[in-house]
């Protein structure tokens, strides 16, 4: 990447290595935190909870169990690459139920990034999604990107309705199968 193109850390960055105890309405805390590779047991054993809609609204198509190879990459995000954060019990990683999981990965030689997000049904509908969305945009302007987007279907309609309180905008993509691109410009 020459240098005109170079992305800059503000100095006031946020910390995306914080974690943050919250309530839910129903009354459970959560953590909000980076995700640590401790944590793929827990992602594998919560993704066999997920219902097959949930799974087929998060991976855009029928997935039975998550990849080793994709599992391993999750846990463990490259830095100033990928970020990841977990909701998920106030334990140690390992030890700590995952509820939700969000993720960005930039798109290589530009200043923007894909963004997805899963929420359990047994957390869903209680302002995680939004919480995840903002700790994905903090890490994103921290790290001099101009644009996130991610692909979503057309009948999700929870995902859709986060992504329009957030300001993203919404655009058809042709020929996808029910799919809407989210796009969110961070200048």
């Amino acid at each position: 990447m020459d240098n005109k193109r170079r992305r800059r850390k503000p100095a006031a960055a946020p910390d995306p290595g914080r974690r943050e105890a919250v309530r839910l309405p129903d009354g459970r805390e959560l953590w909000i935190r980076p995700v640590h590779p401790g944590d793929a047991g827990p992602i594998a054993g919560a993704f066999d909870l997920l219902s097959e809609d949930e799974v087929r609204r998060r991976y855009l198509h029928p997935v039975k169990a998550l990849a080793p190879v994709y599992l391993a990459q999750l846990v463990s995000p490259e830095p100033d690459r990928s970020y990841v954060v977990v909701a998920a019990e106030p334990l140690p990683p390992g030890e700590a139920l995952v509820g939700a999981v969000a993720r960005i990965d930039l798109d290589p030689g530009t200043e923007s990034a894909e963004f997805a997000i899963l929420v359990s049904r047994f957390v869903a509908g209680q302002g995680l999604g939004k919480l995840l969305m903002k700790r994905l945009v903090e890490w994103a302007q921290a790290h001099g990107l101009r644009r996130l987007w991610g692909d979503v279907l057309e009948d999700n309609a929870a995902m859709l309705a986060l992504a329009q309180a957030v300001g993203f905008r919404r655009e058809h993509i042709p020929g996808s199968g029910g799919q809407v691109r989210v796009t969110l410009d961070l200048r």
